[in-house]
């Protein structure tokens, strides 16, 4: 399976429940954390609905 790496960037302070909950579903909850994920549909959309707090690292 392809992986793909998912770094932090942005802060979850006032952000909505569900954004936070995304990120600790992604495995990232502090700042420049970076987790290594399988590459498919579903983590593909978590990273879209948090895109703004995180960047896709190569």
């Amino acid at each position: 399976m392809a992986t793909i790496k998912v770094k932090q960037t942005g802060s979850p302070i006032r952000r909505t429940k569900d954004q936070r909950a995304t990120l600790v579903g992604l495995g990232l909850n502090k700042m420049h954390r970076v987790s290594e994920l399988e590459d498919s549909p579903e983590v593909r959309g978590m990273i879209r609905k948090v895109h703004h707090m995180v960047e896709v690292q190569d």
